[in-house]
């Protein structure tokens, strides 16, 4: 397609509501997405990091006995 300004640019042929509230919801989801996996991570990491510990005190306990 060929504009003839930047303000046909952005306009979109009249269809500039659709298509960028389209970008724009597709950036909010994957931004989201990014979040959400980052939270998951930090959660898995806290967990491996509890059952390690458990792990360590428990060779700990059955060396001590």
């Amino acid at each position: 397609m060929n504009w003839a300004s930047w303000a046909d640019f952005w306009d979109m042929g009249g269809r500039a509501f659709y298509v960028w509230g389209s970008y724009g919801l597709a950036l909010l989801l994957m931004v989201g997405e990014l979040v959400i996996l980052s939270k998951s991570r930090r959660t898995l990491l806290q967990r491996l990091s509890l059952m390690q510990n458990v792990a360590a005190e428990e060779e700990t306990d059955e060396t001590k006995a």
